[in-house]
């Protein structure tokens, strides 16, 4: 608990937060568009179109729910929401199961539900628009032109002409000034270069630059203006940080996680082998592999070949990707194998492809081009595939070697089955536990999660209903039927068809490969992608604002080599990127969500950026990579063993990341769940954050650090203010600042008779400020 402080100190440390922070309060309409697409959308889609679409063969009520204006204008009891209102909304009264009652079934889960009063609450953000979709004779649905824009073959166009073409650094530029000058607009300014400097250290390593090196930038682009930027985005592309900054995201939709999560159970055993594969995807990104390699080593790295047992092993570990998916119990499950391929094939749709193709394992696809068939040619892939929970790798692999261990816990548990090679060991019916068996495995042999070819790969059969007791016609392995490409690719009858896959994938023809990762590496760099739905390009996806840009920029990663860092190096370097966050308020007016990128958007710090932030101001951070996983002695249930999670000073990507139970220091700023794909976070404003930063330990205890380094510096209060501005912010303190940041350490030294606690409080404002939490 926090001593209490007086009014006027709380008056100081507001004072320093208002003073401080230089962005608008309101949440950016973007992030409600997340929440939507996370949250709500994927409940519409499960639990309602059924009955409440254009597809269903009857409309319930005549409320259709699959339009932005279906679900206001209601059906033959009204509207269905009032915006701002859940209370009051026909919604929310139903799934709450007042009078009307949705889904007929079965409640819905209460979080479900929360989700649903915090959207209206929000203003029932919708960017859904009525897409043209057609019942066939036979049942079957097509739908228009139109809606399937990402499935048309990816064009090269024409950089357009513009008025002002010396404003382009670019041709990305010239894409989005004709779009700005069509509206009869103008551009923001060009963004300070104090301003700049920070959101490409940011962007780029995750971290922000220290007061040096925003002087150093400075002076240089006085002198040399676009030039010192290249050189200063040349310099932090090397930086190791990189592979840090951009493994992370990569990580969330590849949904990594170093423990299975709830399993519907109760249980949560630990993926003690899982960091090796965080650590090869680190190193991808530092390296620049490219693209196209980078995603046939994470399909099929175990069916390549190697000129060394190193390599050897690197891309065996890639193999994780298909493997590090929370597991269904078996127990009482006849569909445990089905549900195994399903998050492969989901993680392979829509992180890699942009399509929910998974939505096809019941039915044809409601919206989509994807038949049923397609889903079962992709399935036989899977089922012709073993999972592998603790592969043994090779004995020249030169990352950290791992002991395997084994599991003795309560009678009642029972660990998870279905695994080629298990790391957990059963408990007996007795009561006691066993003793556990000596491990196959030599002390010291390094071991990896990852799949491998059965012996005998198949084509697999429908399952009617999604159901494996209920088996159709049998399906032969393939792709889906809607994606032409240039040429023919055949599945190897006597491999699983996991390489083929990846040809087909990274098939320099594909019409979404390359569209969906430049929109990811965009949606990195301004907040939002070029298509705002990054793991839905199909029917009920957001259209590009920029349809011709995001084709010339996947055009350039494909003939640039699949170079990430190139991609991100032009992005970066563009005129488009370097705009100011603010603007006049007719700009604002005129296009208050920012769809023409006609400046930049300020956005807040993720989880992982403000925790290294604050360990790097604070002195505290150990830039060296971390080595292993905080559980790979741990082969245990999370749910008895108590607090995993350890005090660490390396960065965030290396702390341990278990399902259903995060990090304590990121838990409050919109982490995910990491069970299924995320390509885009929530960002929510709460009040439980702000008593995150007031209250949390870690907090406190970089307060503390903080506090101890600036005060060894100087023994002048003033300097001491300097240094903590310059420090934390990359600038120097205001005159104002200076004299409210020492009143405020006068009045808490008197309320608490403690000079080192008054100091410590004043860096622990500083650090929560939205200053320091917000890159413009």
């Amino acid at each position: 608990m926090f001593p209490p402080l007086s009014a006027k100190i709380a008056f100081c440390v507001l004072a320093i937060v208002v003073d401080a922070a230089t962005a608008r309060a309101q949440v950016p309409y973007a992030d409600d568009l997340k929440f939507f697409e996370n949250k709500i959308r994927p409940v519409l889609v499960k639990h309602c179109y059924a009955c409440h679409s254009q597809d269903a063969k009857e409309v319930g009520g005549k409320l259709l729910l699959d339009t932005r204006a279906g679900l206001r204008k209601g059906g033959e009891s009204g509207p269905a929401l009032v915006e701002g209102e859940p209370e009051e909304s026909l919604l929310v009264q139903a799934l709450l199961y007042d009078d009307l009652q949705m889904p007929p079934e079965e409640p819905l889960p209460e979080a479900i539900i929360n989700d649903v009063k915090e959207w209206i609450r929000r203003g029932a953000p919708d960017p859904r628009q009525p897409k043209k979709v057609v019942r066939q004779r036979d049942g079957s649905t097509v739908v228009s032109d139109e809606a399937l824009w990402s499935l048309r073959p990816r064009l090269n166009p024409a950089v357009p002409e513009v008025q002002t073409a010396e404003w382009c650094r670019d041709p990305l530029d010239r894409f989005v000034l004709a779009r700005i000058e069509a509206a009869n607009l103008k551009p923001a300014g060009d963004a300070e270069p104090a301003k700049l400097v920070r959101r490409l250290y940011f962007d780029l390593l995750g971290l922000p630059p220290t007061k040096t090196e925003v002087d150093q930038f400075v002076a240089d682009h006085q002198r040399r203006g676009a030039v010192a930027v290249s050189a200063l985005v040349d310099q932090l592309l090397t930086s190791p940080q990189f592979g840090e900054r951009w493994g992370r995201f990569w990580l969330d939709f590849a949904r990594y996680g170093e423990s299975n999560g709830n399993d519907g159970l109760g249980r949560n055993p630990t993926f003690p082998h899982a960091w090796r594969y965080r650590d090869y995807v680190i190193a991808a990104f530092n390296a620049d592999t490219p693209y196209d390699r980078f995603l046939t080593e994470q399909i099929a790295g175990d069916l390549l070949p190697s000129d060394s047992p190193e390599q050897q092993d690197r891309q065996r570990v890639a193999t994780g990707f298909l493997a590090l998916g929370s597991k269904p119990a078996k127990a009482m499950n006849t569909n445990f194998e089905m549900d195994v391929v399903a998050d492969q094939i989901d993680v392979i749709g829509r992180g890699i492809l942009g399509l929910s193709v998974a939505c096809a394992r019941c039915h044809d696809h409601k919206f989509d081009p994807i038949p049923t068939r397609d889903y079962y040619a992709l399935a036989g892939i899977f089922t012709s595939t073993e999972t592998l929970w603790g592969t043994a790798a090779h004995e020249g692999l030169t990352a950290p070697a791992t002991d395997l261990h084994v599991l003795q816990a309560a009678p009642h548990v029972t660990p998870p089955e279905g695994f080629v090679e298990t790391v957990l060991v059963l408990e007996s019916n007795t009561g006691r536990p066993k003793t556990p068996p000596k491990s196959k495995w030599k002390s010291g042999t390094p071991l990896a999660m990852g799949v491998r070819d059965r012996a005998k790969p198949a084509d697999t059969k429908v399952n009617v209903k999604g159901e494996m007791s209920k088996l159709g016609e049998v399906v032969p392995r393939g792709f889906l039927s809607a994606c032409e490409l240039s040429e023919n690719i055949e599945v190897d009858p006597t491999q699983s068809g996991r390489l083929q896959l990846s040809q087909w994938i990274t098939h320099r023809d594909h019409p979404l490969t390359a569209r969906v990762m430049v929109n990811r590496i965009w949606q990195q760099l301004f907040g939002t992608g070029i298509v705002a739905t990054p793991d839905d390009f199909g029917v009920y996806g957001e259209r590009p604002t920029h349809p011709e840009l995001l084709d010339h920029l996947a055009t350039r990663f494909v003939s640039g080599g699949w170079s990430v860092k190139q991609m991100v190096r032009s992005i970066v370097l563009s005129r488009t990127y370097q705009l100011a966050s603010d603007a006049d308020a007719k700009l604002i007016e005129a296009d208050p969500q920012n769809r023409l990128l006609a400046r930049h958007a300020r956005r807040r710090l993720e989880a992982e950026m403000l925790r290294d932030s604050m360990l790097l101001v604070s002195g505290q951070l150990q830039l060296v990579p971390g080595e292993g996983s905080l559980v790979r002695h741990r082969d245990i249930l999370v749910n008895l063993a108590g607090s995993l999670h350890q005090a660490s000073s390396h960065r965030s990507i290396y702390l341990c990341y278990l399902r259903s139970s995060p990090p304590p220091e990121l838990a409050a700023f919109d982490l995910p769940d990491f069970t299924t794909v995320i390509g885009q976070r929530d960002v929510s404003m709460v009040p439980s954050q702000a008593l995150h930063l007031f209250n949390n330990p870690f907090v406190i205890d970089q307060a503390g650090h903080f506090a101890r380094l600036v005060t060894n510096e100087t023994a002048s209060p003033e300097g001491r203010v300097r240094i903590v501005w310059e420090w934390a912010f990359g600038r120097e303190p205001s005159p104002a600042e200076i004299e409210k940041a020492l009143e405020l350490v006068r009045v808490t030294e008197v309320e608490l008779s403690d000079r080192e606690k008054a100091w410590a409080s004043l860096c622990q404002a500083v650090l929560i400020t939205n200053e320091f939490r917000y890159v413009d």
